[in-house]
């Protein structure tokens, strides 16, 4: 029996077009033709092609499956399974997490700018439009567990005088700047006390510390007017100057000032 190119497209369930592209780069070998200059294809081509969409399935490339031995006993390389297994890996973790947040917004216990993990915290909700945006910029920047310990913090209710600084006017002056700065000092090392992991919340971001500490700083400056950002400078000066806190205030929302992110940037200042 001799099947026509459609014929075994569609016993393989692929396209024409496949077919056709198999035959261009070589991954099936051209059949004989009948008289009337038809392909023929034999049992043959169907398995080759058959096998060949069961790798793609997989999600091997076209370019390993020319590679591979057209034995199908001998199967892939091992290194090229033990790679696809770890691609297949992520892909399924990506998917689940996916999956997660798209749950979460049909339940409406979500909010679509804001990371899963950050948007899950009731207090998200309440936080002023500038902060909002942080956390979302913190969720685009820090690794699981920076914002593990972020999400944590999210958790505890803001007392005065970090409300205070979150309704500081641009034209704030300097007496009402560094008091304000003076008196943020305690409450900062109040937090960082009872959520250690805030002392370092770019240990684990994907692109580094000092990318972190950049677009924080960047998100920083765009969204705080300049006197709530030349009070948490002042904080940071501050707290660099106890020696029991050697850690940065900057890279944090204003409600919450728990400091963290940019401390990333002082360390790496200090070991050069």
């Amino acid at each position: 029996m001799a099947w026509s190119t459609r014929e075994m497209a569609e016993l393989a369930g692929v396209s024409l077009r496949a077919v056709r592209h198999y035959h261009d780069i070589g991954l099936i070998e051209e059949p004989e033709r009948r008289s009337n200059g038809y392909k023929q294809y034999g049992v043959g081509h169907l398995v080759r092609l058959l096998r060949i969409k069961r790798l793609t399935a997989l999600g091997f490339s076209l370019s390993q499956i020319a590679d591979m031995d057209d034995d199908p006993d001998s199967g892939p390389d091992p290194r090229d399974l033990r790679a696809l297994d770890a691609e297949l890996a992520a892909t399924i973790e990506r998917l689940q997490h996916a999956r997660a947040e798209v749950g979460a917004l049909l339940r409406g216990r979500a909010a679509s700018d804001l990371p899963l993990r950050f948007a899950s915290v009731d207090k998200t909700a309440e936080l002023p439009d500038p902060d909002r945006s942080f956390v979302t910029v913190l969720g685009a920047v820090l690794g699981p567990g920076g914002m593990e310990a972020y999400a944590d913090l999210l958790h505890q209710e803001p007392q005065p005088v970090a409300l205070e600084l979150n309704e500081l006017p641009a034209d704030a002056d300097e007496l009402t700047r560094q008091s304000l700065a003076e008196r943020l000092v305690p409450y900062v090392q109040g937090l960082r006390a009872r959520h250690p992991g805030l002392s370092d919340l770019a240990s684990d971001a994907p692109r580094g510390r000092q990318h972190t500490a950049r677009t924080i700083g960047k998100a920083i400056s765009d969204l705080y007017n300049p006197a709530q950002v030349d009070v948490m400078k002042r904080l940071d000066g501050l707290l660099l100057s106890d020696v029991d806190t050697p850690v940065t205030a900057l890279g944090t929302p204003l409600r919450d000032l728990a400091g963290g992110a940019q401390c990333a940037q002082t360390q790496d200042g200090r070991r050069g």
